[in-house]
């Protein structure tokens, strides 16, 4: 524990948007990140598994038209879908409600006032305190976006299926290098997949009807239809660098997750981040805080909405 606070005493300041400010709110809503944190740490509490779909929220958000909240509205009327709507997004994101409950406790005390974009961002950071006692200080004034398009999110995200080397493109068309991809993939660390997500690595591997070779074990799962999977079995419910050990011994549940290490550039991140938890934890802060920067609107640019699921 030592190890890991004297680790975030000395990472140096990290890259993000010129725009966006440490405090942006001090002084026009000084309530906002204790509002957000509370609503979170509560809704983490009963539900883990909240927190760790926020986390991937806000990495889907800000790939998709940048961190402007866009993946937070619901569909409009005429049938016109939204990011929300997309497969990749629903069933397997979590925690809309907790973002719309934070909301709403803010615009009781501070009218059209915080974006939705800030509170998740916001929200992503507090459920990687709640989970791995991961804190830092997030630069806000991103406003709110007001268009969502469907397609998009099929054009922007990676699929689960990805190899490296689609993945390393993937991130560096947001600004984003191979190092800090793999950082990010530690956010894995959390949460669950649905079956169908990796069911091709069980059934039918590379157009055959055998197993993926590179698993470790079949991975257990809670039944159902369509069942959730923990991504990392060693430590489903807490944000650490075990993710990766679990890659180095086979166990990881995707192809996106298992991929890096069969690529000799991502390997060698992945080898130092399994060896490194407080080197991985101090990178994942900075890589989220330049994450939370991607193609943000700020200034006269968008709206404040008055509610995360609609336009105003």
């Amino acid at each position: 524990m030592f190890l890991l606070f004297l680790t975030m005493l000395l990472v140096p300041a990290v890259y993000s948007d010129p725009s966006l400010k440490v405090g942006f709110y001090k002084r026009s809503c000084p309530a906002v990140e204790s509002i957000v944190r509370r609503t979170v740490r509560r809704a983490v509490s009963r539900n883990p598994g909240i927190g760790g779909g926020i986390i991937r929220m806000h990495f889907h958000d800000c790939f998709v038209r940048g961190c402007d909240g866009s993946v937070l509205l619901k569909s409009g009327p005429g049938g016109k879908q939204s990011e929300r709507d997309h497969p990749a997004n629903n069933p397997g994101l979590r925690g809309f409600e907790v973002i719309e409950e934070a909301k709403n406790r803010i615009e009781s005390v501070c009218p059209n006032t915080v974006s939705c974009a800030d509170i998740l961002a916001f929200a992503a950071r507090d459920s990687s305190s709640k989970l791995g006692r991961i804190n830092y200080a997030v630069p806000a004034g991103r406003r709110d976006g007001r268009v969502t398009v469907f397609d998009e999110v099929t054009d922007n995200l990676p699929p689960p299926t990805s190899t490296a080397d689609q993945l390393v493109a993937n991130f560096a068309r947001k600004g984003l290098s191979a190092d800090e991809m793999v950082t990010l993939s530690g956010a894995h660390s959390i949460g669950a997949s649905h079956c169908s997500s990796f069911s091709a690595r069980l059934y039918s591997f590379n157009g055959t009807h055998d197993q993926d070779p590179s698993l470790d074990r079949p991975p257990r799962n809670g039944g159902g239809r369509d069942p959730l999977v923990p991504l990392d079995s060693a430590t489903p419910n807490w944000l650490d660098n075990k993710y990766y050990v679990e890659l180095t011994a086979g166990r990881g549940l995707l192809t996106s997750d298992q991929t890096l290490v069969e690529n000799s550039l991502t390997r060698k991140y992945v080898a130092v981040n399994a060896r490194y938890g407080a080197t991985w934890t101090a990178k994942y802060v900075k890589a989220m805080v330049k994450m939370g920067s991607i193609d943000v609107l700020t200034g006269s640019q968008g709206e404040i909405r008055s509610s995360c699921s609609f336009v105003n």
